[in-house]
């Protein structure tokens, strides 16, 4: 039951840096290939952590495993970022949200070979709290598109790639070395990013002087709470049973659980900072959120011995 709570506890700090994430991304940093690169480029901290955690190089396929789970990470993080960019985040947030689990768990299917598997309870679970997430960040009469389907699954796909990467490292691997190697891979990802697209480089070479302390420094507040909140996922990815870990991404919906609370309470004291539309259509859909949320995470306690 550990790693349950420490996912909540991590989805609860996730939800505080999504709102940060969207002030930064509709005013200061608008290009998702500069915000995704300083994303990755922080992953350099982590070099930092190793005369502290006993970190030592594995064998050279854990160490290809730790810069994929990086790499595909900010990948697929930039594929997100891209997609809100282009189409209404109603249309792609619920996809990415719903494809990661379910592209976790054929991934671990496939690579466990079928050993990894759910039992019927468990099972309802996991789609119990799809389900929920789904519904808790979908609007009424906004459909995804094909279009926006194709970016959804691409960075669905990426992410979910990353996790199951991660997993087979702890497997292997102690956590914080895991945790460094998969940071040094996003670097590297950050470092390609730099290379190959030219706006990067002309943001950081020649930044705006009038917001580039304050945006520094409220992304750099921001991005630790971020760091913390990834600790404890990947901590969770580490003490979770394999066939499990797609849970982790299931519990999805509980941040945005947050979030509405969050913005009910910012809509109500500040309404000027953000304003959530509050109608009855809207309460009774994130009511039947919470509670298919709450269904699945209580038949995931039952007889829950890991």
């Amino acid at each position: 039951m550990t790693w349950i709570f420490i996912t909540i506890l991590a989805y609860f700090l996730f939800s505080v840096v999504f709102l940060v994430d969207k002030y930064l991304l509709t005013s200061s940093i608008p290009n998702p290939k500069v915000y995704v690169f300083y994303v990755g480029a922080l992953g350099t901290l982590a070099i930092l952590l190793v005369p502290f955690t006993g970190f030592y190089f594995p064998e050279n396929k854990e160490i290809l495993l730790g810069i994929l789970s990086g790499f595909s990470f900010i990948c697929g993080l930039f594929w997100f970022f891209k997609g809100l960019s282009i189409y209404e985040a109603s249309r792609v947030a619920p996809a990415v949200g719903g494809l990661i689990p379910l592209f976790i768990f054929i991934l671990i299917f496939i690579a466990s070979k079928g050993q990894a598997t759910l039992s019927l309870p468990h099972t309802l679970a996991f789609l119990l709290l799809v389900s929920g997430s789904i519904v808790i960040i979908s609007e009424r009469n906004k459909f995804i598109n094909l279009k926006s389907l194709k970016i959804s699954a691409l960075s669905a796909f990426l992410l979910s790639l990353s996790f199951v990467f991660l997993k087979y490292l702890f497997l292997a691997a102690p956590f914080w070395t895991g945790f460094i190697l998969k940071s040094l891979g996003g670097t590297l990802a950050a470092l390609c990013f730099f290379i190959i697209f030219p706006e990067i480089k002309e943001v950081i070479l020649k930044p705006k002087e009038k917001s580039s302390k304050k945006t520094g420094v409220i992304f750099l507040a921001n991005q630790s709470v971020g760091a913390g909140a990834s600790i404890l996922q990947n901590w969770a990815v580490s003490l979770a049973p394999l066939a499990y870990i797609a849970f982790i991404n299931a519990l999805q919906g509980i941040q945005y659980v947050f979030l509405l609370i969050f913005a009910a309470f910012f809509s109500f004291k500040f309404p000027r900072l953000l304003k959530e539309e509050i109608s009855k259509a809207v309460i009774i859909q994130k009511i039947a959120a919470i509670l298919l949320i709450g269904a699945g995470l209580a038949l995931l306690a039952i007889k829950q011995n890991v």
